[in-house]
C-alpha cells in the first residue's frame, strides 16, 4: 500500500510541476494582420511576457513564410546584439527598432515590396522559459495609388465643389434681384 502512496504522489507532484513549467513559458505578442502601402517602410510590432528576469540568454528569431509557401526565410536575429540577415530578400532592409528593458523585439522593414507578402513569425527564448507561443503576423503589401491618380482626384473634386458654389451663388443672386425688382414694381403701383 505504502508504493502506491508514493506513486500517487509522485504523479501528483509531477502533475504540478509539468503546469508551473507551462506557466512559467514565453509569451509572446504581435498584431494579427498588418497593411502597408508598396514602397514604405513598416514596424513589425513584437513584445513578449517571461516569468523569469531578461537575462543574457535572451534570443529572438524573425523569420518570414511567403504566401506562396516556400521555404522560410530568416529575417532577424537577436542575441545581445541585433545580427542583420547576410543575404536574401530581407539583406539591408530590415533594422532592428526593440527596446528589451521594455520587452520590446520590434523590427522595421524598409522598402516595402509586394513579395513581402506573407505571414512574419517572432520567436523569442528567455532562458530557461525556452518554450512558449510564437508571434505570427501576416503582412498585406498594397499598391499606393499614384500621384497623378491622386492629383487628378483633387482637381476633379475641386473643380466640381467650385462650380457646385458657384451655381448656387448665382442661383441666389438672380432670386434676390427678382425680389427687389418685385417688390419695386409692388411699390410703385402702391404710390400711383
Amino acid at each position: 500500500m505504502r508504493g502506491r502512496t508514493w506513486l500517487g504522489a509522485a504523479l501528483v507532484l509531477g502533475a504540478q510541476l509539468r503546469a508551473l513549467w507551462l506557466a512559467a513559458a514565453v509569451e509572446v505578442h504581435t498584431a494579427k494582420e498588418v497593411v502597408a502601402v508598396n514602397g514604405t517602410n513598416q514596424r513589425l510590432k513584437c513584445t513578449f511576457s517571461s516569468s523569469n528576469p531578461v537575462g543574457q540568454q535572451l534570443s529572438v528569431s524573425w523569420n518570414f513564410q511567403p504566401e506562396d509557401l516556400s521555404a522560410h526565410e530568416l529575417v532577424f536575429y537577436y542575441q545581445k546584439e541585433p545580427y542583420k540577415p547576410p543575404s536574401g530578400r530581407f539583406k539591408d532592409r530590415v533594422t532592428w527598432d526593440g527596446n528589451i528593458e521594455r520587452n520590446d523585439v520590434s523590427i522595421i522593414i524598409w522598402n516595402l515590396q509586394p513579395s513581402d507578402n506573407g505571414t512574419f513569425t517572432c520567436q523569442v527564448t528567455n532562458w530557461p522559459d525556452v518554450y512558449g507561443t510564437i508571434g505570427e503576423v501576416r503582412l498585406r503589401v498594397v499598391q499606393k495609388v499614384s500621384f497623378s491618380e491622386i492629383h487628378f482626384l483633387v482637381v476633379a473634386i475641386g473643380s466640381a465643389s467650385v462650380l457646385m458654389i458657384l451655381v448656387v451663388t448665382a442661383v441666389i443672386i438672380c432670386r434676390q434681384r427678382r425680389r427687389r425688382a418685385r417688390d419695386k414694381r409692388l411699390e410703385v403701383a402702391d404710390t400711383e
